[in-house]
Parts: C-alpha cells; sequence; structure tokens
C-alpha cells in the first residue's frame, strides 16, 4: 500500500469486518525501515479517549470508512502502547501476538508517518526489573516493568444526572360552535270586545253622534319576539408552568477490579495461602 493512500485515511472511521465502527484514524506508523504504512492509531473508548493499533493489513477504503480485517472486540482488548510517536520492540511484538500475526527477529520499529524514527533493538525484547534487595524479578506482561510491586486497580462507578428532553406540550387557542338554549318569556297583544249598556253616565257621549251612520273603529295589537344578540366577553386567562418532582432511580452498572492470586511456578494455588483477594487479604505462613 502507498503511504499517500494510507495517510489520506487520517480523520475517517474505522470498522470492523463486520461493518461496526471502532473509532476515528487518528495517525498512520509507518515501518522504519520499509517506510511502508504498519499501523493505524485508533481513537476508541468513551469520548474517543484512548488511542488502539490496528495493524494495516488487509485494511480497504469502504466509501467515508475504513474496513480493518478484525472484530472491534479484538482491537478493544487489543494491548496498550504509548501514542507518543513510535513503538518500542516489545510493543509492537505484543501487538503482533495479540492479532495473530507474525513478528520476525529483524529490526521492525515504526514511527508517525512525517518520518520519526523508532527505537532500536531486536523483536521479542522484554524489559525486565530486578530488584536484589528483595529478590524480585518482574515480568509485565501488559507493558513496561516499573518496579518490585504490583499494582492492583479497580473501576469506580459513578451515578449523576443527565438532562434529556422527554417532550413538548403547547397551548393552542381555536374556536368551536355550540348551541345555548334559553327560555324567556314574551308578550303579546289580543284583541277583547268590551260591551256596556246606554246609563245616565253614558247617555251624552253615546247620542254625540249621527242617529245612524257608518263607522269603523281600528286597534294596532302589538306582540314580542325573541332575539339573541352576541358579544365577546372575556373569561379567563390560561398559562403554561411547569412543576419539577423528584423521586429515586436505580441506576446498575458493572465495575472490574484486579484480583492478586499467590500461586507456584506452575500456577496453582501455593501452598498454605488461599491467595490474595481485594486489599484486605494476607499471606499465610
Amino acid at each position: 500500500m502507498h503511504t499517500d493512500q494510507a495517510t489520506a485515511w487520517r480523520g475517517k472511521t474505522a470498522v470492523d469486518s463486520d461493518g461496526d465502527k471502532i473509532g476515528t484514524i487518528e495517525e498512520i506508523y509507518l515501518d522504519a525501515d520499509t517506510e511502508q504504512p504498519e499501523w493505524l492509531a485508533v481513537k476508541t473508548g468513551l469520548f474517543g479517549s484512548k488511542i488502539s493499533f490496528v495493524p494495516i493489513t488487509d485494511a480497504t477504503d469502504a466509501g467515508d470508512d475504513v474496513r480493518v480485517g478484525f472484530s472491534k472486540a479484538q482491537v478493544k482488548d487489543a494491548p496498550h502502547a504509548d501514542p507518543d510517536g513510535q513503538l518500542s520492540q516489545q510493543e509492537e511484538a505484543q501487538l503482533y501476538r495479540h492479532y495473530g500475526l507474525d513478528y520476525g527477529e529483524s529490526r521492525s520499529d515504526t514511527g508517525f508517518a512525517e518520518g520519526a524514527t523508532g527505537r532500536t533493538g531486536t523483536a521479542g525484547d522484554i524489559d525486565v526489573t530486578a530488584d536484589s534487595s528483595r529478590g524480585v524479578v518482574g515480568d509485565d506482561v501488559s507493558g513496561p516493568e516499573t518496579d518490585g510491586a504490583m499494582t492492583r486497580s479497580e473501576e469506580e462507578v459513578s451515578v449523576g444526572t443527565a438532562q434529556r428532553e422527554t417532550g413538548r406540550v403547547r397551548l393552542k387557542k381555536h374556536v368551536v360552535t355550540e348551541n345555548v338554549t334559553q327560555t324567556v318569556p314574551v308578550r303579546r297583544e289580543e284583541i277583547r270586545v268590551e260591551r256596556e249598556p246606554i246609563t245616565d253616565a253614558n247617555v251624552g257621549e253615546a247620542t254625540s253622534g249621527p242617529e245612524l251612520s257608518e263607522e269603523e273603529h281600528e286597534v294596532t295589537l302589538h306582540a314580542e319576539e325573541p332575539v339573541a344578540e352576541k358579544r365577546v366577553v372575556p373569561k379567563e386567562r390560561v398559562r403554561l408552568d411547569k412543576d419539577v418532582t423528584t423521586e429515586q432511580a436505580q441506576v446498575s452498572e458493572t465495575a472490574r477490579k484486579e484480583q492478586i492470586d499467590l500461586v507456584d511456578g506452575e500456577g496453582e494455588p501455593a501452598e498454605g495461602t488461599d491467595g490474595l483477594h481485594g486489599t484486605d487479604a494476607g499471606i499465610r505462613r
């Protein structure tokens, strides 16, 4: 593979053989002897906080992605190597063993694509730290040996809260029509004929006209009709507000921790002890 083609993969997404996302390609590492692309440095882990090294062997273009020939789980479990611009002989040998690749005895260090050179040494070198005063020899299979003590670590779970949107509510006003029925009294005038006899009291009015004549009297009748008048009247004001309630929620998460056991040369539990578990166990003598 040409170096120019490999360096163009910076910033692309690395996916495994099944198409699952592994992470973002941060850098390309070259073989210091041949100057050919050898490793992809991929940002993995939560928020891309970890750099994992993936062999560039069988890596191919897949559109905006780069497909590698290894599974996401295999890359996740790869031995840790510091992304300091070069890989040590020990780091490279451990990575080759992890991915099931052959590692030759000749020098094959790696460096950044910009041309930084790697360290010298022979393949398979292992750093050994000896404490002559204590008679302790270290053999750290996961990284450089530091001193005669073994560090036990464990994961701690921090629980907090994160705010997320659960929905939206709006007030929406629209006009509807309904029937309103009310009862109201209405009046109407009806004709009534009154008759009164001629008496001394009304004889004068009765005989004031001609003796015989034709005459008409007219009375106007009235009646009330129900009518409806509409007007807009404000009734109430409506607004949205929020109340906050608090409830107890349980969060379950797994946390890993290292356990230190005391074993003999055959890998069996040492005689006279049940092993070291956690930080409270001791050694029986």
